[in-house]
């Protein structure tokens, strides 16, 4: 990456050894992981019980929509 300086000449920004990037990925890594919070029993399954809904709300849409279109394409095409 370039950066213009006032006299108008591109200079030449160096990146870090790939060492020095790996071990910032990690430590910025480990920080976010820190930031973590592990949900109580009834928060997990209060969002099983909400994601177990949903999926079974698309299931339902899905077949309806194929159970559907089955009979339009079987209508038109006899």
């Amino acid at each position: 990456m370039a950066k213009a300086s006032d006299t108008g000449k591109a200079v030449k920004v160096r990146k870090p050894n790939v060492f020095m990037r790996v071990g910032r990925f990690i430590k910025q890594t480990i920080d976010e992981l820190r930031k973590v919070v592990t949900p109580t029993g009834r928060e997990l399954l209060a969002w099983s019980f909400a994601v177990f809904v949903f999926v079974l709300l698309l299931m339902a849409l899905v077949s309806a929509m194929d159970w559907g279109l089955g009979k339009l394409v079987l209508w038109m095409f006899g």
